[in-house]
């Protein structure tokens, strides 16, 4: 018996609106006045006393980043307000946006040693790591 050939008919317009999804991604409006949270690049570098974050964050001042650690998760968020300019608006591209990472931690750090500092747009975290998980040398006798 010869094999049924069947022809699945797909929208081209789905995958249109799928491909944009996937290439423009969470920060698409939908419409809504408040977009959706985005993401932000991210460098994260291990040595052999700490790991270190290194997050894009331009125009997010410290006040507006939060930062927690909990069970071996770094979430990093930031939240700027829209703001009201005065007079005659003629462009508008500078309003409201969330954007949010989280990460499983490879190994275990010191919650309570975490530097964090913000310098030309670039969060940097430095997260001390457990002794328990700095790397030992052993004697071989």
């Amino acid at each position: 018996m010869l094999p049924t050939l069947r022809r699945i008919y797909r929208n081209p317009f789905d995958e249109i609106q799928n491909e944009l999804e996937r290439v423009v991604g969470s920060g698409w409006s939908n419409g809504n006045s408040e977009l959706a949270t985005a993401a932000y690049p991210v460098d994260i570098h291990e040595d052999a006393d700490s790991i270190t974050v290194e997050a894009e964050m331009p125009g997010f001042g410290k006040d507006e980043i939060n930062v927690t650690l909990e069970q071996g998760v770094l979430s990093i968020s930031a939240e700027r307000k829209s703001t009201e300019a005065q007079g005659e608006k003629h462009l508008v591209e500078r309003c409201y946006k969330r954007v949010a990472r989280s990460f499983k931690l490879p190994i275990p750090v010191d919650e309570s040693n975490v530097d964090a500092k913000l310098a030309d747009g670039v969060l940097t975290l430095k997260l001390a790591k457990r002794e328990e998980a700095k790397p030992r040398k052993i004697e071989v006798n």
